[in-house]
């Protein structure tokens, strides 16, 4: 999980950059729009970016721009496939994910999503360009990485943190009595620490009828001093 953490984490160091030259991206789909002569349809999916790219671009800063922005969105797709792998999760879990992975996916229509606040990435568009163009295209990065984030925390507060407490309390919480379920979760790492922690009722019930068990075949002695 802190692999993934960290990996995030650097995405994101990634799209603060990209996010500050926004107006660079959004001058470079223009230009390589123009060179396709594709004005009217809204950006709408990855693969129209990288069409644009691969075809349509002839200047250097257009397209270190929109390599910037595959470059991110192949990232978060190679993120989305690790946190897959991390743990299987839940349904709410796995649901972030999926709708991460669709978000990600190449020829997936992005043209009606839009990132609220905190984003301010619509904000910096004009009217038309948020409404018709490239309202879409700048919203995904953040939508997605918000996503991920969410995942993230659902599963360190969810799933991650009951099988944490499935397998052992803290070495620094050793506490002198315990109820049934904490004894379960700890196990005593000597003989003389076995003394100090509470049967279970299964272990308890043993231990009663052996007890009794040696008590029948020890010889009788009569009482007084011996």
């Amino acid at each position: 999980m802190d692999e993934v953490v960290e990996a995030l984490r650097r995405i994101e160091q990634n799209y603060k950059l990209f996010q500050q030259q926004q107006f660079s991206f959004v001058r470079a789909l223009e230009h390589t729009r123009e060179e396709a002569h594709d004005l009217i349809r809204p950006v709408s999916s990855i693969t129209q970016v990288q069409f644009y790219k691969d075809h349509h671009c002839y200047n250097a800063t257009d397209r270190r721009i929109l390599n910037m922005f595959i470059s991110i969105c192949n990232d978060l797709r190679s993120l989305c496939h690790r946190l897959e792998m991390v743990h299987p999760g839940d349904s709410v879990s796995n649901g972030l994910l999926e709708k991460c992975k669709v978000l990600l996916n190449d020829s997936n229509d992005f043209t009606a999503i839009r990132a609220t606040y905190p984003h301010g990435v619509v904000n910096y568009l004009s009217l038309e360009e948020a409404r018709h163009r490239y309202g879409g295209v700048v919203s995904l990065i953040p939508i997605v990485i918000d996503n991920m984030n969410d995942w993230i925390t659902y599963m360190k507060r969810h799933v991650l943190y009951k099988v944490s407490r499935g397998r052992a309390m803290p070495k620094k919480e050793t506490p002198t009595s315990q109820t049934p379920s904490a004894v379960h979760l700890a196990a005593p790492t000597s003989v003389g620490n076995r003394h100090n922690v509470h049967l279970q009722d299964k272990d308890f019930q043993t231990y009663l009828a052996e007890n009794q068990r040696l008590q029948q075949k020890a010889p009788w002695r009569p009482p007084g001093k011996h």
